[in-house]
């Protein structure tokens, strides 16, 4: 059964979310691939459409949309995902995984791209201290 953390990001806030889904919720996300949009019902914002931006497996590699399926290929990166240089010309030799979910993937990085109201809100996060 498959199970993933989503980070759900509100671009126009700058706020991420965290919901951990699971069952019926996590099978819409298997087999779609970075880039997709879907409902946000799987996370709890049945008024928003969500987008994949990212995302990484149980041991951290990340996943790429230039890498097709669910794969682990090996590349020769000079920056981007998986891989930030710290000297001109640094090249490294990464491991990273295909653009595609399936069960071995941990974490789905996802962006609000359209909807109405407050993500906030709808998520059930909001200002509890700001009477204090």
């Amino acid at each position: 059964m498959a199970e993933f953390k989503v980070v759900v990001a509100d671009p126009e806030t700058g706020e991420t979310f965290q919901r951990e889904v699971d069952g019926q919720d996590a099978n819409r996300f298997l087999g779609r691939e970075l880039g997709d949009e879907i409902g946000g019902d799987a996370v709890g914002l049945p008024e928003h459409t969500i987008e994949l931006t990212g995302g990484s497996d149980e041991t951290g590699r990340p996943m790429r949309e230039d890498v097709s399926g669910t794969r682990l290929k090996e590349l020769l990166l000079e920056g981007g995902v998986g891989f930030e240089p710290s000297r001109e010309g640094e090249r490294k030799r990464i491991t990273v995984r295909g653009r595609e979910i399936d069960d071995d993937i941990a974490q789905i990085n996802a962006s609000v791209v359209d909807g109405d109201g407050d993500v906030a809100a709808a998520l059930g996060e909001g200002d509890d201290d700001a009477d204090e």
